[in-house]
């Protein structure tokens, strides 16, 4: 008499085969679920920061720079609760190049250092840096992500040495 069927090791060996597949499947499908989150939340954070600098920028377009607070923080309402946002602002820092003019061969005249001296304040009061920062509070380590973004007023006159 002739047994049908498949042996204990047979069965087991198949398991270990089918188990072997569903789990490797189930860490494919929950590593692209943790990318799509990623991406999600990563779409989420760009575009409430770039909504806040849009709504900056519209705010203080064609005002004075000095109508731009130093500080100024607030949330996103009810629509995004775990997010909250912040902005800072403060004159832009121009580089004192007047050391690189000097050393060059022959050095630098006072006409050049005074106009150099010049420029860099008045670019200084003519350009403000606003930075946005939106802070996530959804995790257990609050995470922020920030813009900078610069307002320039053209309008401001160069005051230039002697009345030229």
């Amino acid at each position: 008499m002739k047994n049908k069927g498949f042996t204990l090791i047979e069965t087991v060996l198949a398991l270990v085969i089918l188990s072997s597949g569903l789990l490797l499947l189930a860490n494919s499908w929950g590593g692209s679920f943790a990318y799509v989150r990623k991406a999600q939340f990563a779409t989420e954070v760009t575009a409430l920061l770039e909504r806040k600098m849009a709504e900056i920028e519209i705010e203080y377009a064609g005002k004075s720079l000095d109508s731009i607070p130093e500080d100024k923080e607030d949330d996103f309402g009810s629509e995004f609760p775990q997010y909250s946002w912040k902005m800072e602002s403060k004159e832009f820092e121009v580089p004192d190049i007047s050391a690189t003019l000097t050393a060059r061969e022959g050095g630098a005249d006072e006409m050049s250092l005074t106009l150099m001296k010049t420029l860099t304040q008045h670019l200084s009061k003519s350009i403000k840096e606003v930075k946005v920062t939106v802070i996530y509070k959804g995790s257990k380590k609050p995470m922020s992500f920030s813009a900078t973004q610069y307002f320039v007023d053209y309008d401001r006159e160069i005051p230039l040495p002697g009345g030229m």
